[in-house]
């Protein structure tokens, strides 16, 4: 398990007078602790200050003219952003960063960590930056504020910081993102497909009970003219809205950040301000970067470094895997519990109506008749296998005493439906539900509208969550080979795998590769289908390939990829690389070096590839061969229409 970060000494310039100001940044946001690393020697322009990456490949700036601040980003010598505005809208009517704003003091420093998460892409994860930061004051209100910037390898970040103690109202951000022309932004709301447009042209969503406008949700892909891509995250939030973008009326390539009034589907009360205990920091706002778009999926890690470290004492009862949903019966409980033994599955579910229609039943805790829930967990435990419940909104008015419940049950974990978020409060919501979940040793998995923000790092239980158009709903290839870029950068995607069902658009092996390209924490696999689906093993050569492949890694490499076409990953557990290709609605072959490999090791390739297509993509077979093959081979992928390939490398002499 990861240590919480220490302090630093950053180095201060400026009025003596704020020096105090931050108190070595010990400033909170939303209750933690925002901890810097050591201190760096450069000294910036009264007029601007820039962030660079370690390798001194990106850069971000602030600059203050005329009293306004603006924020511009560079990768190399190419433009991320214009310069854009930068602030923060009290309810007042203060306006942080629009005007009368000067300088009272400035810091800088690096750092440089490694820490180990309790699961993910990467066995360990390198913290390593540089931040500039500017102290404020807008002469007109009287108020102190702060902006801090960030440079990574990987991306930048930028956050805004309310030093004065007391409490404040935020009525809006200021922030803009003015990307170069021609840019392209790839947009979605609520859980929408994927839609590639002009940041101008961000269609006019929403209703009167939900946040109405051209608003387009986070994460959002962005490519660029030049070849650079990027994509828009947050990370850190807390105690604060959820944000989108908005286009901006006149200005086709700019976009504006928008922070959510009402929740997500009209599913709450609404919030049109934001009030909050200061000194108060609001989320990071991030940029993750890459000169192609392979390099979003690999330096995705950008998210957590940005968020609070685990707040968890003891993780060791935290177990990722997979999952099998079971139909509603005590029968069903306890073959899925076989198939799960059978099949290295970790989890077997329970989902919505075994408790009742979950729209009209507020009581989780009385299984319907036909489920012995004590029997099949007694069954489960006794097999290795846990047990997850489904738990609708409207069941979870006393989370407390319902997760207490389920402890005592042997509950594993809980899949809880229809959490829309939004507003401040349910953000503060969706936290404490986290919290109380880990109180109890539950692992969490939040379904429908919600949106990642690196949280998985602090409430390491809080392990899934949907917000994105699932493969249940039978999505075309396209959009799969868009997710990776796109919602996955942000976080864990829930996406259940619906290998071998003939309303797929795509491939079975399209879908086995799904386990490999997108980071799952959480697996659900053979979502529809029944144990006996799969009861003549030979008919289904993916077996093998979902029983082999875990769901967290040691490491990770992105080996081929360009947005909305196709996309190659390899993963690392213990000695062996799983690898998973996908492409769109086009057939390919992807020349695919092996240099991830360790040199010196012979290893034997299992492949999963596309056979002679058939009348529609699920009809394709599957076709299995094995080869020998070392870090020096260039393994050809060849793929049908909206197919895929899945290949499991193993050392040679581990091979039975």
């Amino acid at each position: 398990m990861e240590a919480p970060a220490s302090p630093g000494s950053p180095v201060s310039r400026g009025n003596p007078s704020r020096r105090g100001i931050l108190k070595g940044a010990a400033v909170t946001a939303g209750g933690a602790v925002l901890g810097l690393g050591g201190a760096s020697v450069a000294r910036a322009a009264d007029s601007s200050i820039t962030a660079t990456s370690p390798d001194g490949a990106n850069r971000i700036t602030m600059s203050l003219v005329g009293g306004v601040l603006q924020w511009s980003v560079k990768r190399g010598g190419t433009t991320v952003l214009n310069s854009s505005a930068l602030g923060l809208a009290l309810s007042d009517g203060t306006r942080l960063g629009t005007g009368n704003v000067s300088v009272t003091n400035y810091q800088h420093w690096t750092k440089d960590s490694t820490w180990t998460p309790v699961y993910g892409r990467n066995a360990t994860v390198r913290d390593h930056y540089q931040e500039m930061r500017w102290n404020l004051r807008e002469a007109t209100s009287g108020v102190n504020f702060s902006v801090q910037l960030r440079a990574y390898d990987t991306g930048v970040a930028l956050r805004c910081v309310l030093l004065d103690a007391g409490t404040a109202t935020i009525s809006d951000e200021l922030t803009t993102w003015a990307f170069p022309a021609n840019t392209t932004v790839y947009s979605a709301r609520d859980e929408d497909a994927y839609s590639p447009l002009a940041p101008g042209a961000i269609p006019l969503t929403g209703t009167s009970t939900t946040d109405n406008g051209n608003l387009s949700d986070l994460p959002l892909l962005v490519t660029l003219d030049s070849g650079l891509c990027a994509t828009v995250c947050e990370s850190s939030r807390v105690n604060y809205p959820r944000s989108m973008v908005s286009s901006v009326t006149g200005a086709d390539s700019t976009l504006k950040t928008y922070l959510m009034k009402k929740p997500a589907r009209s599913s709450g009360t609404a919030q049109n301000t934001t009030t909050v205990t200061t000194p108060f920091a609001t989320p990071w706002r991030v940029l993750v970067l890459g000169d192609e778009a392979g390099d979003l999926i690999d330096n995705a890690e950008l998210v957590l470094n940005l968020a609070p470290p685990c707040a968890l004492p003891d993780t060791s009862w935290i177990r990722p895997g997979k999952v099998f949903r079971c139909e509603l019966t005590t029968a069903a409980g306890t073959q899925g519990v076989d198939f799960a033994v059978a099949r290295n599955l970790e989890y077997i579910e329970y989902d919505a109506g075994w408790y009742g229609p979950e729209f009209s039943t507020p009581d989780a805790t009385t299984p319907i008749a036909a489920i012995d829930l004590p029997a099949v967990i007694d069954y489960a435990t006794g097999h290795g296998v846990g047990v997850f419940l489904y738990v609708n909104r409207i069941a979870l008015t006393d989370p407390d005493t319902l997760f207490a419940l389920y402890r005592s049950w042997g509950v594993a974990g809980i899949k809880l439906g229809f959490i829309n978020d939004g507003t401040q409060a349910m953000t503060n919501q969706i936290i404490a539900w986290a919290k109380a979940a880990a109180k109890y040793e539950l692992l969490i998995d939040m379904h429908d509208d919600v949106r990642s923000w690196g949280y998985e790092r602090t409430y390491p239980n809080w392990i899934s969550l949907e917000g994105v158009r699932g493969n249940e709903q039978f999505p075309t290839a396209t959009n799969n080979v868009l997710l990776p870029f796109a919602r996955n950068v942000g976080g864990p995607m829930d996406y259940t795998i619906c290998y071998g069902q003939s309303r797929d658009q795509t491939t079975n092996n399209h879908q086995m590769a799904m386990a490999a390209v997108y980071y799952q924490p959480l697996n659900f696999l053979y979502w529809y289908s029944k144990p006996s689906a799969y009861a003549t093993t030979a008919n289904w050569p993916g077996l093998a390939w979902f029983e082999a492949i875990p769901t967290t890694w040691d490491e990770s490499t992105t080996v081929a990829a360009a947005v909305g076409e196709y996309v190659a990953v390899a993963r690392r557990s213990g000695t062996t690389w799983f690898l998973g290709a996908m492409t769109d609605e086009d057939a390919r072959t992807l020349s695919v070096p092996l240099t991830f490999l360790d040199s010196g090791t012979t290893y034997t390739a299992t492949i999963y590839a596309d056979g002679t297509p058939g009348s529609t993509p699920h009809a394709t077979p599957t076709v299995v061969s094995t080869r020998t093959v070392t870090s020096a081979t260039t393994l050809s992928v060849t793929m049908t229409s909206a197919g895929g390939q899945a290949v499991i490398l193993t050392p040679a002499n581990q091979v039975a």
